[in-house]
């Protein structure tokens, strides 16, 4: 390395040497301030368009959060539905072997009733205005 600078610094020798490395370095130090002036100039611009990509990305997997939880609780909804009906079915089934009536037969039931007492009492009112009043009987004494 040293046999390649010196042929670098030509025939100026060792003072040519020093002098080539000293505008080497001062190539290189320019080099750093500008790429550095550079930085500080242009990083802001990198930054702003960093944290603008960065907001983007964010909204895109919240967005893709947001549907899978909606998804995932479409989902769930519609197992629980089919839960519920299958128990329900079930217990119909068991109740129906075991000859349990259904709210419907004693709803079913209870109209019936209600609509016989409807017309019990039609009868026991239309009896009472067809039949003279019973006469009331003399009581017989048990004396001796």
């Amino acid at each position: 390395m040293v046999k390649k600078l010196s042929e670098t610094a030509g025939e100026g020798g060792e003072s040519g040497l020093v002098s080539t490395i000293r505008d080497s370095a001062t190539k290189i130090w320019l080099a750093g301030l500008g790429a550095f002036s550079k930085g500080q100039e242009e990083g802001g611009k990198l930054f702003e368009a960093l944290v603008k990509e960065g907001e983007a990305v964010q909204n895109r997997a919240s967005k893709s959060a947001q549907e899978a939880i909606t998804d995932a609780r479409f989902k769930a909804t519609g197992t629980w539905d089919k839960l519920d009906q299958v128990f329900v079915e079930r217990v119909q089934r068991a109740l129906h072997s075991l000859d349990v009536p259904t709210k419907h037969d004693i709803d079913a039931l209870s109209k019936r009733v209600h609509d016989l007492t409807k017309v019990a009492d039609k009868l026991s009112a239309h009896l009472e205005e067809t039949q003279p009043a019973p006469k009331p009987t003399a009581k017989k004494s048990t004396r001796a």
